[in-house]
């Protein structure tokens, strides 16, 4: 079966390409993205996800044209998943780069892609992760930390490393040598029945599943995460959109359980999607 995707407001075959050479995205990292899920034909945590995107686009201080709305941007969702056949359950990623040209002569015309492919109803894992902490890079904290940022190199680099050593994911440390997050999720750590989460002011991306968790239920503190601290934990778990909640397993010679990780996902993750 053929596939699509949506660039600028036009279905384009996937053997079709459209990018320019000079597109910013491609040359400097210049851009934003979303990675949702649809969900019963709806797109899961929608406010949350373009709360982050306009946010994140006013940052960089983007030009945005009129017909760039929240509105616009679910119908194109919507009409690209059914022409994939993948409106009932689907993730879409959406790209969104400055335009084209140097660091100088930029023409700010802002360009969007997206794309969606079929998506199998996610539980929680019962093969719990296996993970460790990247070593080589560490990221800095500033108003671009908290992004989805199209420029994810200390992301690809631990990820690489990651498969090298036979990980599920890596954990990224900041520029103090604590962990702020993982290669594509948020980090939470239970203890003495306790759950805790890195503040946004340690450098991670701010996750939408992160964000509804925290809302969902205020008990959980936020809490600046040592290895020590991560090495002594009850339960770790990571979250993400499309996969909701995932429990770890194993940290280099720490086991953990999943007790509370898994009535967190069924009162939270469970309730969202249908």
């Amino acid at each position: 079966m053929k596939k699509y995707y949506n660039y600028n407001g036009r279905f384009f075959s996937e053997d079709q390409r459209v990018l320019s050479p000079d597109d910013r995205s491609y040359r400097y990292g210049d851009g934003l993205f979303e990675t949702m899920k649809i969900a019963g034909g709806k797109i899961l945590l929608e406010e949350y996800h373009f709360e982050r995107l306009f946010s994140g686009l006013q940052i960089l201080k983007f030009e945005v044209p009129a017909q760039f709305t929240k509105q616009k941007m679910s119908e194109q969702i919507g009409e690209l998943c059914k022409k994939n056949c993948c409106e009932e359950s689907a993730r879409v990623r959406l790209s969104v780069s400055r335009g084209s040209g140097g660091l100088f002569d930029c023409d700010n015309k802002l360009n969007y892609l997206i794309e969606s492919s079929p998506l199998d109803p996610i539980g929680l894992n019962e093969n719990g992760l296996i993970i460790d902490i990247f070593p080589d890079v560490r990221k800095g904290i500033d108003i671009l930390s908290n992004l989805k940022s199209a420029n994810y190199l200390p992301y690809v680099m631990a990820a690489i490393w990651a498969k090298e050593n036979r990980l599920n994911e890596a954990l990224i440390l900041n520029q103090h040598g604590r962990i702020c997050d993982a290669t594509i999720a948020n980090v939470f750590w239970i203890k003495g029945g306790q759950v805790f989460t890195p503040p946004l002011n340690e450098g991670c991306v701010g996750g939408v599943m992160r964000k509804n968790i925290l809302n969902t239920n205020n008990q959980i503190q936020e809490k600046r995460l040592t290895e020590n601290e991560l090495a002594t934990a009850d339960e770790v778990f990571l979250t993400n959109a499309t996969n909701g909640i995932r429990w770890v397993q194993r940290f280099r010679d720490k086991s953990y359980e999943n007790k509370i990780t898994r009535y967190l996902f069924t009162q939270i993750v469970q309730t969202i999607s249908p």
